[in-house]
């Protein structure tokens, strides 16, 4: 070097020299003030209530709740009483453990820095954010608690605005311990109205008994986050300290870190039942999109549950009804991004999985009870053009002795697709058709899309010309009536939040009912789904319209498939409301029904949000006729029922494309445990009712519809577990086992209840079926084959005639001979299968009921009756009698598990001729028995 370029380096030497103990004092000045003012404000919720305030302690920001896993902290006092917080320690972060920066846009290393962020280019651009917050990011700073009526508040207040549009600098924290197992906290703006859900019926608001509260709170103050840990082992469920809280007009954004890796739920998506935690997103945004990856799709269902360590789980709902993004990275954590409204969490404690899920309901409410004969088998297709069309499926059906309950009808029956018309010339008949299936004990259902056709003639489309007096249609930006292209062209979007369109539609089912006595009715494109982007003179350009950020949906545009954002309806704006419609028309068709038939509704519904449950079943939309489609509708069923939707299904042998007799055949063996079981097509497609394929197909699938009319009594008591305890009637395994390690995963199997396993063959060309058995003692329902297992899988025979079913020891299925009908069956007689535990006891149960009576459980009209076996003997007790089981018989009975050929049995204390013993299997058959139901009995064997 020259001498000039020594000086030179000296220099500048020198200037990083005075530059490094500038930032070394700024950074012991910001730690000197965090610990004169930064506090985390600690509460213990298990604390004695009257004294709660007494006993809140404030914890400097270095020694208060670590977060856990790998979330960043901040760098404390050395042992040598020094500090040190520079900008690259408050950088240094795990690459799984950063949380986005950029997440409402890409920014360059520049604009991130600006923000005050840390930028560090990684190989993987796909992977971890470049741009993340840093530790102990400015954000809000919370003031202290104070009792409210329903818990305790503060305020929270950020001295300086974020970075992003409409920030809101001063916003209400409200905690509500509202029972034991569940914390509820809302972030809102005190000094500005903004759109809260507000669920159909309402949300309980009852403040329970929080003394053994499952749950610990902690507060950080500045900036402000929440920890919530549960009480019994102190294991953290959530963190948001680890990145800030951000809320503005139209982008709420808040991250936890995640107890475990194991997440269910954040519906409606295409995905296993474990959701994939690398750096992938879901967006919550209804829509009318066929099944597929990385989309979002009908439903909207922001909660998910985490399973814990030792069979523990909780669960966590943000009650919100604008677009939604979640964001998971391996950390694990996640993100919530919605773009409107406020912050209202619940935290479900559990502990176990069931008693997450009941939790969850208390809030959404519980599952309707269903018809019995709408778990009978629907058969569908978009393209029975004709009611002659349609009258001969319905018989080709049952002449091949294949059990159907009810026939439908697509949009071919209406006139120029209007709803609430028939085709005079397709159709003409249509009254007639309804009214023959009812003499044959089947039942009828027909599509019901919302939008109504506007271009009619005055005076010739009353739901048309009524609903434009009565001011029920969705208005645009203007005022003015919203016109979107649907089916029938031009049309109009029924308002279901206006109390008046409830009314009118209720008297659109009835005029249309008192000429065609539909049984129930199918609410689709319910989403609302449109044909033009927001309505045929397009949207205007605005805010809501064009957000700041848009999440990642299909299209686009929030507008895409749908009608404008700024489209006003009654309580507020399409922007606040549209995940919501499905859930409001279904309420609506809910009530209609109830009143015009005075019978228990039927409704069947594809937009989904939560609540809808209590309405209406729903099903999986326009899956394809494909292998990978049948795998996962298993996760998507199961999905649903974490959702409090009961009654659900996919489109057996698929809806799109051509199906394959093999491929059928295994959807319909699979789809005979789905809880609500229908087969739809097509226009263009193959026909795939039954009866088309070849003799050994359909012997098949008759088998199977057999087998699942056998088990209706069994099924329609697990619905009414559901109904009154929020019980699941699809059921994962982790939710019967959550103990077992192996079944936390697995979602190519799944429950009936607690009693039954269902394990479907899945791939093409299979013959035989790795299947997981939880550990005990399982039976096959065909034959009673006893499997013990250590938890482990097993190679089960899976010939095209065979679905694997086993019954869980200890258990009892009461079952009923099948026949073409439900009305039919439920005057066979009754037998029991009794799968004896290793102790040879087992438990069962039956609810029966009229059928189809409106509130029979709470009018006190039905029949409960339990069943116990032990001791080498079966008993009956009736618990409840309304004179519904009057008639009906125990035919027979099997019993799984019995060590030893019996000397003789008894029925009654009467001597039994009709039983059978099989060594092989140990299976004891008893026949030829008339054991009223309505009366307490008895069967022993004698060993």
């Amino acid at each position: 070097c020259t001498s000039a370029e020594v000086m030179s380096l000296l220099s500048d030497f020198t200037v990083a020299v005075l530059l490094l103990a500038f930032a070394s004092l700024s950074a012991w000045l910001y730690i000197d003030n965090l610990s004169c003012h930064g506090t985390r404000l600690v509460r213990s919720v298990h604390a004695e209530q009257n004294q709660t305030k007494a006993h809140e302690r404030v914890v400097s920001g270095n020694n208060a709740a670590k977060p856990q896993n790998n979330s960043v902290e901040m760098r404390g006092v050395h042992p040598g009483g020094s500090t040190d917080i520079s900008r690259d320690d408050r950088c240094t972060v795990a690459p799984e453990s950063r949380f986005d920066c950029g997440r409402d846009r890409l920014l360059s290393q520049t604009e991130c820095e600006a923000r005050g962020c840390c930028y560090a280019p990684l190989p993987d651009s796909a992977g971890p954010p470049w741009c993340f917050y840093p530790t102990l990011y400015p954000g809000y700073k919370m003031g202290p608690l104070t009792p409210t009526t329903w818990g305790e508040a503060a305020t929270l207040t950020r001295a300086t605005p974020s970075y992003l549009p409409g920030d809101i600098s001063s916003l209400q924290l409200e905690v509500m311990e509202e029972a034991a197992g569940c914390l509820h906290l809302t972030i809102k703006d005190p000094s500005s109205q903004r759109y809260e859900v507000k669920l159909p019926g309402g949300i309980p608001q009852s403040k329970g008994d929080i003394q053994d509260a499952l749950y610990t709170t902690e507060y950080q103050s500045d900036p402000f986050g929440f920890i919530v840990k549960r009480k019994s082992n102190g294991r953290v469920i959530m963190n948001t300290t680890v990145a800030p809280l951000l809320f503005a007009d139209q982008y709420l954004q808040l991250s936890t870190t995640l107890a475990s890796s194991l997440v269910s739920g954040l519906g409606e998506h295409y995905t296993s039942l474990i959701l994939d935690l690398n750096w992938t997103s879901l967006t919550l945004w209804n829509r009318d999109m066929a099944p597929h990856a990385d989309a979002n799709l009908y439903g909207s269902h922001p909660f998910y549950i985490v399973q814990e360590e030792d069979g523990l789980a909780h669960g966590v709902f943000l009650l919100n009804s604008n677009a939604i993004e979640v964001m998971l990275q391996p950390t694990p954590a996640l993100t919530w991004v919605a773009i409107g409204g406020i912050l209202d969490l619940y935290v479900f404690m559990g502990p176990d999985p069931q008693s997450v899920i009941r939790q969850y309901l208390q809030v959404i409410g519980y599952p309707m009870m269903p018809p019995y004969w709408s778990l009978g088998f629907h058969l569908c297709r978009w393209g029975y053009t004709t009611s002659n069309t349609t009258q001969h499926v319905a018989q080709r059906m049952h002449t091949a002795e294949f059990p159907m309950d009810v026939q439908w009808n697509d949009l071919d029956y209406a006139a120029k697709g209007r709803v609430f018309t028939y085709d005079p010339w397709r159709f003409g008949d249509l009254p007639e058709m309804v009214e023959e299936f009812h003499k044959r004990g089947m039942k009828y259902i027909l599509i019901l899309d919302p939008g109504i056709s506007s271009t009619s003639p005055p005076g010739t489309y009353p739901p048309f010309d009524d609903g434009l007096k009565r001011d029920v249609f969705i208005k645009n930006a203007t005022g003015h009536i919203l016109i979107g292209k649907v089916w029938p062209g031009p049309t109009a979007f029924p308002d279901f939040t206006n109390p008046e369109t409830r009314l009118w539609w209720e008297d659109c089912i009835r005029d249309f009912h008192s000429k065609v006595p539909v049984d129930g009715l199918w609410i689709d494109m319910n989403e609302p789904a449109n044909f033009v982007q927001g309505s045929v003179e397009g949207c205007p350009d605005s805010d809501l319209e064009s957000p700041p950020y848009t999440p990642k949906v299909v299209g686009g545009q929030l507008k895409s498939g749908t009608l404008c954002m700024s489209a006003q309806q009654k309580l507020s704006t399409h922007y606040n409301l549209h995940n919501m419609y499905g859930l409001t028309e279904a309420c609506a068709t809910h009530s209609a029904l109830i009143k015009v038939r005075g019978k228990r509704p039927f409704v069947l519904s594809r937009s989904s949000f939560p609540g809808i449950g209590r309405f209406s079943g729903v099903w999986t939309g326009d899956v394809r006729s494909d292998w990978e489609q049948l795998r996962y509708s298993i996760p998507a069923v199961l999905q649903f029922s974490l959702f409090g939707v009961a009654l659900v299904g996919a489109d057996i042998c698929g809806f799109g494309g051509n199906t394959t007799e093999e491929l059928c055949v295994r959807w319909m063996q699979l789809g005979a445990f789905y809880p609500f079981m229908r087969n739809h097509n097509d226009k263009p497609n193959a026909p795939q009712e039954p009866y088309v394929f070849g003799k050994k197909a359909q012997a098949a699938m008759r088998s199977a519809l057999n087998l699942r009319y056998t088990l209706l009594p069994f099924l329609y008591t697990l619905f009414h577990h559901a109904h009154i305890s929020a019980d699941t009637v699809a059921r994962p395994l982790f939710m019967e086992f959550p103990s077992d390690p192996n079944s936390q995963t697995i979602d190519r199997q799944f429950m009936w209840g607690s009693s039954l396993l269902i394990s479907p063959v899945l791939e093409q060309g299979a013959v035989e079926l790795a299947a997981y058995l939880p550990p005990g003692t399982w039976y096959s329902l065909h034959n009673g084959q006893p499997f013990y297992s250590k938890g482990q899988y097993l190679l089960l025979p899976a010939p095209l005639d065979t679905i694997n079913v086993h019954v869980r020891e200890g258990h009892i299925i009461p079952q009923q001979e099948p026949a073409l009908t439900t009305t039919a069956s439920r005057r066979n007689p009754f037998f029991l299968t009794v799968a004896l535990s290793a102790g040879g006891w087992a438990w069962g149960d039956l609810f029966w009921d009229d059928g189809e009576g409106l509130d029979t459980f709470k009018m006190g009209h039905y029949c409960y009756i339990i069943f116990i076996a032990g001791q080498c003997q079966l008993v009956s007790e009736p618990l409840k009698l309304n004179g519904a089981l009057d008639g009906l018989v125990l035919g027979g009975l099997q019993v799984f598990g019995v060590p030893s050929p019996p000397l003789y049995v008894l029925a009654n204390g009467d001597k039994v001729r009709d039983f059978t013993y099989r060594s092989d299997t140990k299976v004891l058959t008893v026949t030829n028995l008339a054991l009223p139901m309505s009366k307490e009995f008895s069967v022993q064997w004698a060993l």
